[in-house]
């Protein structure tokens, strides 16, 4: 059965909303076990969902105004000014993984275990994968670049929880604390790709505003 288009901007908005109440969820037990754990690996994943929560307001936005008939300059406005949030943010998460591990290896700071960390971390991998799949049965109607980068974060998601998890666990039932901070840099594999996708995206996207609005 064929999605009808305003069928497709309710159900992507229904996705959103899920998105953006689990990434709150995910954001404040990672970051706070995180904290409480003196886990790099921990804090990083929960801070990773602050940027993703981001994502997840500006995509419900650009799906409401949409349906509400607004003009794209507002749309494109959100979007630019949230790809470039999202761009600092994450050059300062891979900052802040690559010198806190770093740090803590040398200086031998030994992070705590946290259950907290491996239920949310599980729940993630598990449900990330899901959840970028409506999404891609939502956006094969609408074609929205937004979205697709949304489908593309949550992906990425799913991989840094079991990067966090299988660290968690490792570090938990063997005792070598440094497998934490060894899985925190491996977080960079896919973070520093993404940061520099980002702001690559930020600047053309500047660009092509500032051609319009000379235009205009």
């Amino acid at each position: 059965m064929e999605i009808t288009r305003a069928n497709a901007l309710r159900f992507g908005k229904q996705l959103e909303v899920a998105t953006i109440a689990w990434m709150l969820i995910e954001a404040v037990i990672s970051i706070g076990a995180g904290v409480a754990a003196r886990s790099v690996l921990l804090t990083a994943f929960g801070i990773d969902s602050v940027i993703e929560l981001l994502s997840g307001i500006v995509v419900f936005r650009r799906l409401s105004l949409e349906a509400k008939g607004a003009a794209t300059d507002e749309v494109e406005d959100i979007e630019t000014t949230t790809t470039r949030i999202s761009a600092l943010l994450l050059v300062l998460l891979c900052a802040y993984v690559l010198i806190s591990s770093l740090v803590g290896l040398a200086l031998r700071l030994t992070p705590e275990g946290s259950i907290a960390g491996i239920v949310i971390s599980a729940v993630a991998v598990a449900a990330m994968p899901l959840l970028a799949h409506l999404k891609r049965r939502v956006n094969r109607v609408l074609g929205s670049p937004s979205l697709r980068a949304d489908i593309a974060e949550s992906v990425s998601c799913a991989y840094l929880a079991g990067v966090t998890l299988a660290g968690l666990l490792v570090s938990m039932l063997t005792g070598w604390w440094w497998v934490q901070y060894l899985a925190a840099l491996g977080l960079l594999i896919w973070l520093v790709p993404e940061a520099r996708e980002a702001l690559a995206e930020g600047q053309i996207i500047g660009r092509l505003r500032g051609k319009g609005d000379k235009h205009e």
